[in-house]
């Protein structure tokens, strides 16, 4: 008898070690795994910055490795929870993160197979194992998803663990999320997905690849209807809706949700805002643009368009090709009312070369940077009709200790003697340009250049004939100091920038810097104006529209630009090659830019005819008839004749 209470005591005694062992085991071991719980429970996962144009259009998806659009509990259909729970883990709601029958039934099979065949996970220990632990199939991984899990379901509620998973699972084809699979495989919205499309993507990840509806779509509808027969078995479908779904065969879309529709743009936002955004590709961040996607394309199609008409026109006759290796282009379109950048194209083919000529390139505007010159005059009173001589003369430039020679030369190589200043600017007359600011003095024309916001200018007259250098965004800020009727606007591509909480992380301003009044500046326009209908620029015309703009063309053919614009927005075209080499002779800014300019505005005004025609005239403009032309003058700029008298053209003129 004694022998036999030594006995149970020793078994006691063991079983009780035993017992407290494995609490101790379990508990160290709780300890350890607890911390991946946490990783759960304090979700972060990685978003994907979306990059929209002016009307919401996605321009591009920037992520890190993930593709993820995040999607609130609330905003998941029903149906999605009903189809998951269904075909993965009917009794979700009712247990505590394991379902001890479904383990139960699973050991059996693992015993009579010999093997791990079936895992018996719920969705809380599929979330865990997707997200913190490996898919090995070992009885330590296993005991560590379930104290993972049991740590989980006492941290959240059922409705977050579902949030959880539906935004961290993998869908494949690059998709994380059941919002990013619904957009990449259907083109739709979740909330806008059928029953049917809900069931291919709640069945895709058990196996995503061997599931994908692009490479395996019979694959991916049989194993929807299993969703939707396990529903209906559940009485959680009618006949009708069974019916109806497991008719449907959905239209699935294979291509990627990066997208990059605009290159050059998402380049140059990344480039100016991503310190904004320390987290730039998994913050989730929404950046709204002034872009606009439809005037992007067809920017990108027009400046090809002219690239190709260089590169015929370098073929002689004899076949031999002229040395275009480096020809390139740059594009941009704005509104001069408020600096918004529509369009912005910084080569012709991102793909061969990412450099962004639009913004990075500095070149000289040569003959384009004339109207600011010739604004100056008119705001010192000089007027259209001011005679300005038109002869050639010989510079001394001192460079160090030597002195060169400096012959400015006409385009036409001729002189006129003396010539109106309109004139001088719609034919593009150089010497008279040079004249003009002999006359005015270098000294306040640097005053007022600065004034307009011009930096870095070179201290000689060759200013006069554009030896600044500028990019293509640049020069189109500049030049609306005339389009947008004398107040210069800053060019800007961000509306606003909002974090994942729909907190605005940033907005543009809107620039404004009032420099000429709105009178003086339609003078300019109207010569600008008259340089598009008669003078250097005219294959920049569309017909019923009003396109005023300036050609710019820079020694041996180097650079062709041409800056033009309509009351309603402004294009801005530069060519040229990346090593400097001169373009073919006569590639000038008239023959390579300005048909690319009035072939752009052409196709937008016959797409949008409401768009504005023709220039208002500002209050303070007057206007007289000479011959079959009309000049027009200010208070300011009024010419210096007698109008009391009747004089031909000739005597006005000359």
């Amino acid at each position: 008898m004694k022998a036999l209470k030594i006995l149970l005591t020793l078994l006691f005694v063991t079983i009780a070690l035993g017992i407290g062992y494995g609490i101790y085991y379990l508990s160290a071991l709780y300890n350890e795994v607890a911390p991946k719980a946490q990783v759960i429970i304090d979700y972060n996962p990685k978003l994907t910055t979306k990059i929209y144009d002016r009307n919401g259009e996605l321009i591009a998806n920037i992520f890190d490795k993930e593709n993820r659009e995040y999607v609130k509990y609330e905003n998941i259909p029903a149906r999605a929870v009903e189809a998951l729970l269904a075909i993965e883990d009917t009794k979700f709601f009712e247990h505590h993160g394991v379902n001890p029958d479904a383990i139960f039934r699973a050991i059996i099979k693992d015993i009579k197979a010999r093997r791990f065949v079936e895992g018996a996970s719920t969705i809380t220990q599929q979330l865990v194992k997707n997200m913190v632990l490996t898919r090995e199939k070992k009885l330590m991984r296993k005991i560590k998803e379930i104290l993972i899990a049991f740590k989980v379901e006492n941290s959240l509620s059922k409705e977050e663990i579902l949030e959880r998973y539906f935004n961290q699972v993998y869908f494949g084809h690059g998709y994380y999320g059941i919002q990013t699979a619904a957009k990449g495989y259907f083109h739709k919205n979740l909330s806008h997905l059928s029953l049917k499309e809900i069931a291919i993507l709640v069945g895709l990840p058990r196996a995503p690849s061997y599931y994908d509806p692009t490479r395996h779509y019979d694959r991916a509808i049989q194993r929807a209807d299993r969703v939707i027969t396990r529903m209906h078995e559940l009485g959680w479908i009618d006949d009708e809706t069974f019916s109806e779904a497991i008719s449907e065969q959905p239209k699935v879309y294979d291509d990627t949700l990066t997208k990059n529709k605009a290159p050059y743009i998402v380049d140059e936002i990344v480039r100016r805002y991503k310190n904004l955004m320390p987290n730039f590709r998994t913050g989730g961040y929404r950046i709204y643009t002034t872009i606009d996607l439809e005037y992007q394309n067809l920017a990108k199609k027009k400046l090809l368009e002219g690239y190709n008409a260089i590169l015929k026109r370098g073929i002689f006759k004899n076949g031999k090709k002229y040395d275009y290796s480096k020809l390139n282009g740059a594009m941009v379109v704005l509104r001069p009312m408020s600096g918004e950048i529509l369009a912005l194209v910084g080569g012709v083919d991102y793909k061969k070369s990412v450099f962004n000529r639009a913004t990075q390139a500095r070149r000289q505007p040569g003959s384009a940077f004339k109207p600011f010159i010739y604004q100056i005059a008119l705001n010192l009173g000089y007027s259209q009709l001011t005679k300005i001589p038109d002869v050639a003369r010989t510079y001394e430039i001192k460079a160090g200790r030597r002195v060169k020679l400096w012959q400015p030369k006409n385009y036409e190589k001729n002189f006129k003697g003396e010539i109106t200043l309109k004139d001088a600017l719609v034919h593009s007359r150089n010497l008279a340009t040079i004249n003009l600011v002999e006359d005015i003095g270098l000294g306040k024309i640097y005053q007022e250049l600065e004034r307009f916001g011009f930096k870095n200018m070179p201290r000689n007259l060759s200013l006069a004939l554009g030896s600044v250098t500028l990019s293509p965004v640049e020069l189109a800020g500049f030049y609306t100091l005339f389009s947008n009727y004398g107040t210069r606007m800053e060019p800007r591509m961000i509306i606003s920038i909002l974090d994942k909480d729909d907190q605005i992380v940033y907005e543009e301003p809107e620039v404004a810097h009032k420099l000429v009044s709105p009178a003086q500046s339609f003078l300019m326009i109207d010569i600008l104006r008259d340089v598009v209908n008669r003078g250097t620029g005219r294959r920049a015309k569309v017909k019923d529209v009003e396109v005023a703009g300036k050609t710019g063309t820079t020694n041996k053919y180097v650079d062709a630009w041409f800056c033009g614009f309509t009351p309603d927005m402004e294009v801005v075209v530069w060519f040229g090659q990346d090593n400097n080499k001169p373009l073919k002779r006569g590639e000038s800014g008239g023959r390579a830019s300005a048909p690319v300019v009035g072939a752009f505005l052409k196709e937008i005004y016959s797409l949008h005819p409401e768009l504005k025609r023709q220039f208002d005239i500002p209050l303070g403009v007057e206007s007289i008839t000479i011959g079959n032309r009309i000049y027009y003058y200010t208070n300011i700029s009024k010419p210096d004749l007698d109008f009391s008298q009747e004089k031909s053209e000739d005597e006005l003129l000359f």
